[in-house]
């Protein structure tokens, strides 16, 4: 690369004004001196802008910052200020009258579809907070009876209401009874308050207690959390195991057998080090979220080992969405897979499977599974057929009630669409009919990641995300032949919708990216990216999301592989500066992708569909615009 001298002067007198970027000041000389390989990287991305390989000045950035290090601090005034003086063109507007009007007018509709938009909302809480309501009144209107026995009122916690006095734990069915059951290495049971999780954690390592070499480890963030359940054990492990002895110095039971279950806290990371050299065959953490980092979990894991073949491991985890540790757990346990389904672990950092090293007799061979169990109050008869507690979970604010009654793990405080819900919104994947439109939309990035979304059109006009594609540093003609790739079997795809910004010219340096992918047979149509399109594509998301209240199903769903998509829409956040958009710095690629799919207007028309038609082997770009 050729340095330009004129706009990126190696040393340059110090003006009034702060050091610039790219220089440091020599005191000595009071010169400003050019920092090793800064400007060469400025100039670099200057010259990609301009030559519309890097589309945007936030993307601009983004290329400085991978080149440089996440440190650089770099504005995006300097860097337009740079390509301005680099012959960057700009344009001034001067609004008229007449032009003043339009975007008052503008202003107005769009102001009187926010507070429509609001009402719809309110209307739909209220008639799910009225059929709720309904639900428990009618059961609190039921004869409450006391069950006893032998004089003595049962704790209904521990000894279910049907079951013979010999029996002193018998789980609930359902997720209680799968969770005991689970044969993964790593399970977290988490949900809804009230689903039983307490009960189901501390029944877990009485099955071991018999086998001498059994060696546990309970776990609370803090010691008053931690008493709380050694005041059930207490009430529970006498019965299960007659013999037991606790011991308050050790925070240990001992069983006859010799099997030893130590109860503990852990509320700071340098608390792991107490654990350092010991060993233990089963470790729980109850209530997961409590801690706000995965150290814990994972150091923890280093010491989880046995020497009886016969006795396996297993990490153990109950908690509620929510805390501060609700993203890593939700990373670790909730995105990778549906709900109930064994998956193979995952680094929560990069999303790519544990794997044994190469040299290893299992290399390649993931190292070994979790799962995730939802708990859900009405899995526990003793708190969910009084109504008494749902009703006090009602009466929370809405952020805390879908997080605590509902189990919502996507539930976020200041989340963009609080209407997704995953039980509703995700569906497992079916064969689509051949006759079902289908197309495509694509948000393209070099430097951070590329989205694609394929989409299929129902006849009741519901819209089917039924697979994603998403990648980084990958050019724009090798996507699209990542692309054509995965569309093989497809049948005719319809159309597809690509970032409009990937249609600038890029002067006498060759076809823009958009006609490199459509020469490619890559088919494409520039995205709708006019003034207003990103509310009103989100106020259309917003539309979909929500349940018919004719045909009870919502207008939008996803096929549970697109995990990435699933992962990212409940957690964007909303631009604090304008509350009718999303926080742009958030990972949008996605997003926008399905912005775009939305916004072309999809409709499902039987007439369309032509098995006969077949795409061209080549496609020639005959518009400059559309492409095709």
């Amino acid at each position: 690369m050729t340095q330009n001298t004129n706009l990126y002067p190696k040393t340059k007198p110090k003006g009034r004004g702060v050091t610039p970027f790219g220089y440091t000041l020599n005191k000595e000389t009071n010169m400003l001196e050019a920092i090793p390989g800064y400007l060469e990287a400025l100039e670099d991305t200057v010259n990609k802008i301009l030559a519309e390989e890097i589309p945007s000045l936030r993307e601009g950035i983004t290329y400085i910052k991978s080149k440089l290090g996440e440190d650089v601090k770099i504005s995006h005034q300097t860097l337009n200020k740079y390509l301005e003086k680099a012959g960057k063109e700009t344009r001034q507007y001067n609004y008229h009258s007449e032009v003043k009007a339009q975007i008052k007018a503008r202003r107005t509709v769009r102001n009187q579809e926010k507070k429509v938009d609001k009402l719809e909302k309110k209307l739909s809480n209220a008639r799910t907070d009225l059929k709720r309501k309904k639900t428990t009144y009618s059961k609190l209107d039921e004869p409450a009876e006391a069950v006893t026995t032998e004089g003595k009122v049962v704790d209904l916690n521990v000894l279910p209401p049907e079951a013979d006095k010999n029996v002193i734990f018998s789980p609930n069915e359902g997720p209680q009874t799968e969770f005991l059951a689970a044969p993964e290495r790593e399970v977290l049971y988490g949900g809804s308050a009230g689903g039983g999780k307490s009960y189901a954690m501390l029944a877990d390592p009485t099955r071991y207690f018999d086998h001498p070499s059994f060696s546990g480890l309970l776990l609370r963030h803090t010691t008053e959390e931690l008493r709380e359940l050694i005041s059930k054990s207490q009430e529970l492990y006498p019965k299960v195991c007659p013999g037991i002895k606790w011991s308050e110095r050790k925070m240990q039971w001992t069983a006859p057998s010799g099997a030893k279950l130590w109860m503990s806290y852990l509320d700071r990371d340098d608390d792991v080090m107490r654990y350092q050299g010991l060993a233990f065959s089963w470790i729980g953490f109850d209530e997961l979220t409590q801690w706000s980092t995965p150290f814990a979990w994972n150091y923890m894991r280093s010491r989880l080992r046995s020497t009886a073949p016969e006795l396996g491991v297993y990490m153990r985890a109950t908690t509620n969405p929510g805390g501060p540790g609700h993203q890593w757990v939700k990373k670790m346990f909730i995105d990778p897979a549906p709900y109930n389904k064994s998956f193979p672990a995952t680094d929560i950092e990069t999303g790519e499977t544990l794997k044994y090293p190469a040299g290893h007799a299992k290399a390649g061979k993931a190292l070994f599974r979790r799962k995730f169990i939802p708990a859900r109050l009405a899995d526990n008869p003793y708190l969910a057929d009084t109504g008494d507690y749902e009703a006090m979970l009602l009466s929370l604010p809405e952020h805390q009630r879908k997080q605590l009654l509902e189990g919502d793990w996507d539930i976020k405080e200041g989340a963009a669409f609080t209407e997704f819900n995953r039980s509703i919104h995700v569906v497992e994947p079916f064969d689509i009919p051949h006759n079902w439109v289908k197309f495509r939309a694509c948000d393209y990035g070099y430097g951070s990641y590329s989205g694609v979304l394929w989409f299929a059109v129902a006849p009741n006009e519901q819209i089917i995300v039924y697979r994603e594609l998403y990648v980084s540093k990958v050019l724009a003609v090798d996507l699209a032949e990542m692309v054509l790739e995965l569309e093989e079997g497809d049948g005719n795809i319809k159309y597809g919708v690509l970032d409009s910004s990937l249609w600038h010219k890029r002067g006498d340096t060759g076809p823009s990216l958009a006609e490199q992918m459509i020469q490619r047979g890559c088919r494409w149509r520039p995205s709708d990216r006019s003034k207003g399109s990103r509310v009103a594509g989100k106020n259309e998301i917003h539309r979909r999301l929500q349940v018919d209240e004719f045909t009870e199903e919502p207008r939008l769903v996803f096929f549970s592989g697109c995990t990435n998509l699933i992962s990212q829409l409940p957690a964007l956040p909303i631009d604090k500066r304008n509350p009718e958009d999303i926080d742009t710095h958030a990972e949008d690629h996605l997003y926008d992708a399905l912005r775009y799919g939305i916004m072309s207007r999809p409709r499902f028309n039987i007439f369309d569909y032509d098995p006969s038609r077949k795409p061209p082997s080549q496609m020639q770009v005959a518009d400059a615009v559309f492409g095709y």
